[in-house]
Formats: structure tokens, C-alpha cells, sequence
């Protein structure tokens, strides 16, 4: 954890009603367990050429929030999608969905939140839509705005 890094109790304690709690909840996978940034947001279901795509790109502190649909019968990312994402500056990746490699990903500088883990391939087609309005667990999240992440949850500037 790094000395800036912000716990979540002790931001919703500050600033309460203008943020939205995830009540779904996700593990904390990747080697940074708090984990902050602008949102930028993916929603496909079991392919992820969309989130390979988007974390080889600059991220510049930016957190990738992925709706997958909750579903854990494919990953839809992997330690080389999560190492280019380090590479490239990403603050962290939120997936709701299932990833892979969690061993390796756990030893990456890089925050991730997902539902579980799944050593299945997803297809690799590029369905899907990036920067959109996402949905998950009655939270809107949105491009560009703030989300931080750590053990407890993760809250959404609403």
C-alpha cells in the first residue's frame, strides 16, 4: 500500500452520500490492494479483445472497469494483459467477471478486483462496446469518473 493511498471507510466517512459503494463482493487479486483513478469502462461477455486492446494503450492512471456479466466461465484477463497494463500505466483493472493467472497477477504492481479466477480462455472476436455507461450491482459507473478501490470495496463518484 502506498502512504498516499486512500481507504475507502475513511473516504465514504468524508464524503458519504456523493459516492456509491459496490456492494458485489469482489476479490482484491492484483499486487496493489488500494488502488485509485478515472474510470474507463468496457461491457463484453466471455471475449476479451476489447480488454487486451484497451490496457496495451496509454493509461495514465486510469482504472479499466469491465462488465462481463458476472460471469466466470471464461478470464478476461491474464497475466500478460495485466503485465501490458503495468507497462502501459494502468492504475488498476475492476472485472466483473473472472481472470486467470491470479499468482502471477498478485505479484504485478497493478490493482485488480474480480469476481474470481478460471484458467479458461476467453474467445477473442472483439464483441463488446468501450466507454459506455455500465450497470453493476445497481451502481452506475461512468467514463471519467473517480473510483477507488481496497480490501473493502470500491466506491464510485456518482
Amino acid at each position: 500500500m502506498a502512504a498516499s493511498a486512500v481507504n475507502t471507510a475513511d473516504l465514504y466517512d468524508e464524503r458519504g452520500e456523493e459516492l456509491d459503494s459496490v456492494a458485489l463482493q469482489f476479490q482484491s487479486l492484483g499486487g496493489h490492494t488500494h488502488f485509485s483513478g478515472p474510470v474507463r469502462t468496457i461491457r463484453c461477455f466471455e471475449d476479451n479483445a476489447l480488454v487486451k486492446a484497451t490496457l496495451a494503450t496509454p493509461g495514465d492512471g486510469s482504472v479499466l472497469v469491465v462488465d462481463g456479466g458476472g460471469s466466470l466461465r471464461t478470464a478476461l484477463m491474464g497475466d500478460l494483459i495485466a503485465a501490458s497494463a503495468v507497462a502501459n500505466g494502468w492504475a488498476g483493472v475492476v472485472i466483473n467477471g473472472a481472470i486467470r493467472d491470479r499468482t502471477a497477477i498478485a505479484g504485478l504492481p497493478l490493482g485488480v478486483k474480480a469476481l474470481g479466477s478460471n484458467p479458461r480462455k476467453s474467445a477473442k472476436e472483439g464483441a463488446g462496446e468501450s466507454g459506455v455507461d455500465l450497470e453493476i450491482d445497481g451502481v452506475t459507473i461512468r467514463t471519467g469518473a473517480m473510483i477507488w478501490c481496497d480490501p473493502d470495496g470500491i466506491l464510485v463518484e456518482r
